[in-house]
């Protein structure tokens, strides 16, 4: 594992994927406690549309995805409450375009080029130095909303109505942390690519929500087992020729299904105890 640090894109990519595990622990976890992976799953797709208009113009990539990210959360999340029972259809929908999208402003962009595979599946081994101040800049303003927010927060994702009945503004929390989503999905894509975006922001969170009694402990664990699943699928796809993002994203799905696993053997050995 030491000797990848010789080399500068594997040190980038470390640390393109501890800044990202910090972000999706904490974000991850408000996306499960407040049940809102599919629209963050939509945000994440439709972002694409985002990346094929920035090439069409002319702009760089992120500038695009992040304007475009931005936008779409703020509908999304305006039909979430508008219209809830429908909400899921529109949010699919708005995934579907954007996806189409991007792709047809990327085959209309002059001079076309670019790499489709590296924002679908991730590029973390080419991630260079302004993306990482980018990252740093993003976890830092994530955990500093948390923080000054925290217990607002948690009373809107534990008790939406007590909480708006004692005077915290719900609906605004809600728009800043789709707005959040928004602006961490466009760096995520970098790691893993918009395919697998949606696992990096709730699989950690899944699994740390079992063993976890409140939602600051849930955030950190959240964020370490991010790192390790990171850590790990680099060593991993650089030992044998693999893919990055798709590697990191399988050692989480490994880990997901040994929780599973392991809470069934549990649930087996006390309804045996109980007898």
């Amino acid at each position: 594992m030491w000797d990848l640090l010789q080399f500068e894109f594997m040190r980038n990519a470390l640390l393109a994927g501890f800044l990202v595990s910090m972000i999706c622990g904490v974000l991850g976890t408000l996306v499960v406690v407040n049940r809102i992976v599919f629209i963050s799953g939509g945000i994440a797709h439709a972002a694409y549309g985002g990346i094929g208009l920035a090439f069409y113009l002319g702009l760089p990539p992120s500038v695009g995805a992040t304007l475009f990210s931005l936008v779409v959360s703020m509908v999304m999340g305006i039909a979430s409450l508008k219209s809830k029972e429908r909400a899921d259809t529109i949010i699919g929908v708005m995934w579907a375009l954007g996806m189409a999208l991007g792709i047809i402003l990327i085959e209309l962009s002059p001079g076309y080029g670019v790499d489709l595979m590296s924002y679908l599946f991730g590029s973390i081994l080419s991630v260079p130095h302004l993306d990482l101040w980018y990252m740093l800049s993003l976890a830092v303003f994530v955990v500093l909303i948390t923080l000054v927010f925290y217990k607002e927060f948690m009373a809107m994702s534990y008790d939406e109505e007590f909480a708006s009945v004692i005077g915290i503004p719900v609906r605004a929390l809600y728009f800043t942390l789709l707005g959040l989503i928004s602006l961490a999905v466009v760096m995520i894509i970098r790691v893993v690519g918009l395919i697998l975006v949606i696992a990096l922001l709730t699989i950690p969170p899944y699994i740390a929500e079992k063993y976890t009694i409140s939602l600051g402990k849930m955030m950190a664990f959240s964020s370490i087992l991010g790192i390790l699943f990171t850590f790990a699928g680099l060593w991993l796809s650089y030992a044998y020729n693999l893919s990055s993002g798709a590697t990191i994203i399988m050692v989480a799905g490994v880990a997901f299904f040994l929780s599973m696993g392991l809470d069934s053997a549990r649930s087996r050995i006390r309804a045996k105890g109980g007898r």
